[in-house]
Order: structure tokens, then sequence, then C-alpha cells
């Protein structure tokens, strides 16, 4: 399924009016009538009940009844409402994010197509996007990852990129829940099997955990892929009678209605009921497939390709003849399939995974068979190219849908609708937080901190990952930012996804304008440039006027952000209805970004590598304690206060004063302060791997309350380490770009500890304890007692 169509101008209406498009009064001149559409035997009557089970409201259908000028036949509602689910058409947010920056010179293809793509130099263009696949896996968790990640892939490698590398966003609840640790393990286990089996490696992402996820797990995979400019193919339907073959895996009954099951709300009895809308992946294939299509690219023979993901082939039908401004006609009879018996309806709805759709160039459908057959696959010929602009599905020459194309790719309704903070967020906003000035023991709460789960070391999950396939990985996870070498090049692409959903929650402009400038400093300290990302905005039911605030601000703050910092958004996707039993998520507008690095002897890790180096802080430390992780930790789950601010235009001097640091040649090593704040990332930078631990000595400004200051999440904040010679030229450059920057310490050897000192008070620890609580908190929570599967009798 495309990305998400953002950018450009927002349409006019009034609060909850749909837009205008296939409206009843501009009736299709293609209308078919009844005579023309068989209804098949045996298909159920369309009853208000039928349509409401369908996700359309009454005013949709009364809009699809004036489309087609008559009661659509039971496939054709199926495929409206695939079409039309906010999964496909983004109903309750197209508008939002048609606000969104969407060019630059280095943009090649932005929203609208199956990724986005960028110039990264030397010829080489970057496809890049992140997909959801929440609610399957909050359903079957191994299953619903791994086909998340072969779905993200096969976006990437159908724009004629080979996927280099993949990330993974991910959200659970508390992990002293046995289902929480049965989703997350289920989770990270599909991620890895599949990309493991297809040889991509992971070169990084992020997991958080709170109570507010508990009901509805997120997991956001994204995938990079490299291609030469020339390279580059689009899905398109061209060339009125070329034939439209089926490429890839067999058709079966699983993933049925998956985009529609998307964008619903989940209740705590959908976990048997829901089982049969998640599709079942075989990451064999998915490599065959891979391999078979990027052939079929560079063969010539065909002139669009697209993956059959979310509303299987209805979607990658229309969207196809769509883009080409054509029609396409499609016999389910000549479909592959796996099991008897199956519909039309099934046929059009089913999301089996590993498949492709194709248009062919007339007198080539042997070539394309000869290519698919030398990778074990099957293709054949479904369909054509038509010029009437209809999506028309014919079973056996029976006529069984017959739609207006127009309607169902661009014609979604759209709205706009009413949106009010909740009072209780403004009153959290708003409580007097509890004390920040004592802190009994920094020392015993700097270990307890380096314990959280969303804290600790993600060497658990990256462990199961394949990190090096292809040889190329030049960052893998574990830093700020993974990164993967250009062959052939000096070059790199990094990447990272970032999100806090807490800062979200209590200020959703503020906190979307935090992921993305958290996402940035994560780039330059690896050496990177942001260049552009790409976004999944998961959110609770936008029907609810708190959400579509939170939905509205959020969008409006990523999109100040990516004006300042020019990193357009290249596409992404948006996950709504992640509420169980009507309870919400917190709002998460993931942010998926990617940088360049012109020279990889411009890389840089966050850990220190010398004793004897000078500790550089660039950034200033504030009175900020509001959505911290430490009043989550110490203060019974808080989440409350004013998060800590962003001002963008210090965030885009912090990263150019970076950049320019780290291209001296001088700098060893670079961390963005986040989760934790200051104490804890001078612990990671300081026990790196946990191998050759260093100690460090640092003395704090005095001018703050401790707990603020050791453990205030403050934006705009690094982490630099240098020889004590080229201290003052670093401090020259940052002072060049108008960058508070100071020297706070040293690096210290393992057994001189490590010492924090400021506001009167000291921690105290030794590496090897830091090491020690870092990796061992989230191995000890896993395995602290058996994780339970929904039927699970414990």
């Amino acid at each position: 399924m495309s990305t998400h169509d953002q950018g450009g101008s927002v349409h006019e209406g009034v609060a909850g009016a749909p837009s205008d498009i296939g409206a009843p009064e501009r009736r299709s001149p293609h209308r078919t009538t009844p005579a023309d559409v068989a209804p098949r035997p045996g298909d159920p009557d369309i009853t208000p009940e039928v349509v409401a089970d369908h996700g359309l409201s009454t005013e949709e259908y009364e809009r699809v009844l004036g489309i087609m000028g008559r009661t659509p036949t039971w496939t054709e509602l199926g495929v409206f409402s695939a079409m039309w689910s906010e999964h496909c058409g983004y109903k309750n947010s197209k508008r939002l994010l048609k606000t969104l920056p969407t060019e630059a010179p280095w943009v090649i293809k932005g929203p609208g197509e199956n990724a986005g793509v960028i110039d990264v130099g030397d010829g080489y263009a970057l496809a890049f996007k992140i997909e959801s696949h929440n609610h399957p896996s909050a359903v079957e968790p191994y299953q619903g990852a791994a086909t998340g990640v072969g779905g993200i892939l096969r976006d990437i490698f159908t724009m004629g990129a080979r996927p280099i590398a993949v990330l993974d966003s991910l959200r659970f609840g508390d992990l002293s829940s046995p289902r929480v640790r049965y989703l997350f393990g289920g989770v990270v286990k599909g991620i890895g099997d599949y990309g493991n089996c297809v040889g991509i490696p992971n070169i990084g992402g992020e997991v958080h955990f709170d109570a507010a996820y508990e009901g509805n797990p997120l997991v956001n995979a994204m995938c990079l892929g490299l291609m030469k400019h020339e390279d580059l193919i689009t899905g398109v339907a061209e060339g009125v009678g070329n034939p439209i073959m089926a490429v890839g895996a067999r058709t079966g009954r699983d993933g049925i209605h998956g985009a529609t099951f998307a964008s619903e709300e989940l209740s705590d009895d959908d976990d048997d009921a829901s089982r049969p809308r998640v599709q079942v992946g075989d990451p064999f294939t998915e490599k065959l497939l891979l391999e078979a299509s990027l052939e079929l690219i560079a063969s010539g023979h065909i002139t669009g390709i697209q993956d059959m993901g979310a509303a299987g082939l209805t979607s990658s039908a229309t969207e196809m003849a769509g883009r080409a401004g054509n029609g396409i006609e499609i016999d389910t009879a000549l479909v592959p399939v796996r099991e008897e018996g199956m519909t039309p309806y099934e046929i059009l709805l089913s999301e089996s995974q590993e498949r492709m759709l194709v248009t062919a160039e007339i007198g080539k459908e042997d070539e394309v068979r000869k290519i698919l057959e030398k990778w074990e696959l099957e293709a054949e010929v479904v369909g054509r190219v038509t010029d009437d602009g209809m999506f028309r599905v014919v079973e056996e020459g029976v006529t069984v849908a017959e739609i207006p194309n127009i309607p169902l790719t661009e014609g979604c309704p759209t709205y706009e609708r009413e949106g009010i903070e909740a009072l209780e967020v403004a009153e959290l906003r708003d409580t007097n937080l509890p004390v920040r000035d004592t802190l009994p023991d920094p020392s015993l709460a700097l270990l307890d901190m380096m314990r959280s789960p969303n804290i600790a070391s993600r060497r658990w999950i990256y462990r199961q990952y394949d990190t090096t396939v292809r040889t190329s990985t030049v960052r893998r996870p574990g830093g700020d930012a993974g990164a993967v070498r250009i062959r052939g090049t000096r070059r790199a692409v990094a990447a990272t996804t970032d999100c806090n959903g807490r800062y979200v929650y209590l200020d959703p402009r503020n906190g979307a304008r935090a992921a993305v400038a958290e996402a940035a400093r994560n780039l330059v300290c690896v050496g990177a440039l942001p260049t552009a990302i790409t976004n999944n905005l998961n959110f609770g039911n936008p029907l609810k006027p708190h959400i579509y605030y939170q939905l509205r601000e959020a969008v409006r703050g990523v999109g100040e952000a990516c004006r300042a910092f020019e990193t357009p958004v290249t596409g992404g996707n948006v996950s709504l209805f992640n509420e169980t039993d009507g309870k919400a998520i917190h709002p998460t507008p993931v942010i998926g970004m990617v940088g360049v690095i012109d020279d990889i002897d411009y890389l840089t890790g966050h850990a220190f590598v010398q004793e004897g180096d000078a500790i550089l802080q660039l950034g200033d430390n504030t009175d900020e304690i509001g959505a911290s992780e430490y009043l989550y930790r110490f203060h019974n789950g808080l989440v409350a206060g004013h998060p800590p601010s962003v001002d963008l235009l210090a965030e885009r001097a912090l990263q150019n004063a970076t950049l320019a640091m780290i291209r001296t040649g001088r700098i060893h090593s670079a961390h963005d302060c986040a989760e934790g704040g200051i104490a804890v990332a001078l612990v990671e930078s300081a026990i790196g791997d946990g191998v050759e631990p260093f100690g460090v000595d640092v003395q704090l400004p005095d001018h703050l309350p401790v707990v603020p200051l050791f453990f205030g999440e403050a934006q705009g904040r690094i982490i630099l380490s240098c020889a004590e010679a080229d201290v003052e030229m670093m401090l020259d450059v940052a002072s060049s770009h108008g960058v508070p920057a100071r020297r706070i310490g040293s690096v210290a050897p393992e057994s001189a500890g490590i010492r924090i000192r400021g506001a009167g008070a000291e921690i105290n620890v030794r590496p090897g304890s830091a090491a020690d609580a870092y990796f061992g908190a989230l191995p000890s929570l896993m395995d602290a007692a058996p994780a339970s599967a929904p039927d699970d009798p414990s």
C-alpha cells in the first residue's frame, strides 16, 4: 500500500464535513446499472447492520449509493469498506497530513508512492518508510510483527531498491504482566526471525514500556533501501491493454479485512475472534520474491509493480490504476489461490503475504513467468489495463464489481473534526510536582534508573537480530543511531526512530517537536546530516474530540520541527483507533529519520574511548522534571507536569555545531541527553558496551535543584569527549554557532569510579555496578516468570 498522502493544500470544509470528491452530485459518467453487475448467488443482503460491520457510516454509505447509482453488490461493499478505511483512505488524517512539508531539492519521490525516495549522493538514492502492524501484533504477536517486517520490505523493493537495513519502534505495557511479556517476547522473536531469514540487518530502534500501552502494543517497522537513480520504478498501471500479473505466493483466506481491522478499536475479547484477520508470513518466500522482483524490474519487461499489502489485490490494483489515470479489470478466476471455493470478495480482500501485482508489457508475459520460475515462484495474468477509469472485477466472464476508480483512491471522505484538549490532561500538566531539591541517595537513585526498562540496554532485544548480515553495517544497535555504508563510496546513511509518548500526551505539539528534535540529535551524534523523515502516527479514536486534538496538534508540531530542520516528510503511516475497551494509548507520533554521512571517517560513537579525555556539554541544563522517567519510576507511574520545552532554532544550531565539531576530526564520542537526563547519558557513555568501561569525574553547575540537574530531561543537550588539548578549539566552534558549551569533567580510569557532582550532591558508583544494572535489567525481567499467552490458565 502507498505511503500516506502528505503535503499540498488543505481541503476546505467545516468540522466533521467530508470532502466533496465522489459526492452524489458528482456522479461518475461510468456509473453502471443493476443489469451490468450481477450479485453472486449466496451473497448476503446489504442491510444497515452489514454496512456498519464494514466500517462505513450511514452518511458514507449514502455516498456510495450516490457514486454507484444503485445498491452495491457484496463484493463492491467489501471494496469500499477496505479503500475507505482509515488504514487505506486516511479519512481522519489526510487534511492534517497535507499541511506537512514534503519538498526539498534532494527529494526524488515524496508521499503517494510505496516509499519516499531521496538523493544521497554519488548517483545513489535511498528509499525508506515506516509502517505499523499494531492491531495484528496485539492479537498474534509473532506473526503480527513478522508480517509487519515483510510488508515494509516489500514497500521498499517495489521501488527498485534493495533493502539494506530495518529498524523497529515498539511500545508495551508494564513488564510485570505475564501477558505483556508474552507480547514483547513474541514481537521481538517475530521481527528477528523474519528479518534474519530474509537477510536484512537490524541496525536500531527503540522500545518503551508504559501502562498506557497495556492493551495496545505498538509495532512500527522501518526499512531503508538503496538503488541507483536509474533503477527507480513506481507502482503504476500504464499502457492500455497491458496485462496485469499476480506474482509470488498464492492467495489464501488469511488477513481478510485486515485493513478494516486495523481501523477499529480492540476489546479484551478480540484475541481469538480476530486471529483469522492476522496474516501469516513466510520469510523464505519473501527472499525469493525480493530477488525475483529486482530482476524483473531490471529486465524492462514491466512498467509498474506494487505490493499487495493492506486490502490486498483491491488496493494494489486501484492505486496502480489511479496513479496512471487508467482503469483496470481483474478476473478473480485467474488469481492463483491456495484454498478451494474462494469468492471474489475473499480474493480481493485477502492480505496473504509475499505477493506482488505487476503491469507487464504486452507480449512479455512469458518472460515475466521465466524470471519468476527461476526463483520458484508463480506469475499469472489476472487482468488488464483499461481506458475507462473503472475498477472492474469479473468471475469467469460475469461482472461482480464495477466501480469508478477515482472515488476509491481519491474520493474517500475526509474529515476535519472538533478537537478539544481533555481537562484531565490540562490538570495533570499543571500539577505541583514532588520535591525536586532533595535526593536521599543519588547513587542508589542512579542505579535504579539504569535498571528502568525505559533506560536499560536493549541488548536482550538486538542480540536476537542479525545486525551485520550483508557486511555493510558500520554502526550497530546500542548507540544513538544505526548506520550502513554505501559500498564503493566513502558515504554512509544513518537512521533512527524516536518518540516520547508521555511528552506528547501532556503537550502534543511540543512533544511532537521533541520527537523530531531528538531524532535529529541522534543522527548528528553519529556524524550524519539529518535529511528527511517518515512518520508513523499512532493515536486513539479520532472521533473523540480530545484524541483528534492530540492528532492535530502533534501534526502541527512535526511540521514546525521539519521546517526548522529542513527535513521534509516523504511519507509514512497513520494508525488510529489504538484503544482497548475505550482506553487509548499515549499519542505516539514515531519519527523515522534518515541522514547522510559524507565520509565514514566522521562516524562517531556514543561511548568514551580514551582515559584522560575532556568531557564537554553542549546546551544548557534546566529546571524541568515534567513527564520524566524519574517521575514515572519513583512516583508510582506519575505522568504529569510540563514536558521539557523545545527551542527549534537552538536545536538547529546545536545540530550544526555538533557536525562542525565532528568534522574537525577531534571529537572522540558524542551522545544525546534524553530519557533519564544527563546523569544517565554520562553513565551510558562511560560503560559503552560493558567490555571496557571507564570512570568519569564530572562537576555540573550548582544553580539547579538536584533532581532536575541529574535526571531532568531538558532538550537540546549533547555530551562530547575530546583530547584535553582540543577543548578550547571545540568550545570556539560551539561559540561560533551560538551554542552554549562548557567543559564539565574528564574520562577517568575504571578504578576511579563514576563521580558526578552538582547541587551539593554526589553520585559515586562503580562502573561495573552500573553496567550490571544497565545490561541485566531486561534479561532479569523477562526471566523472572513465564510469559503467558491469552489462553494460558495462569
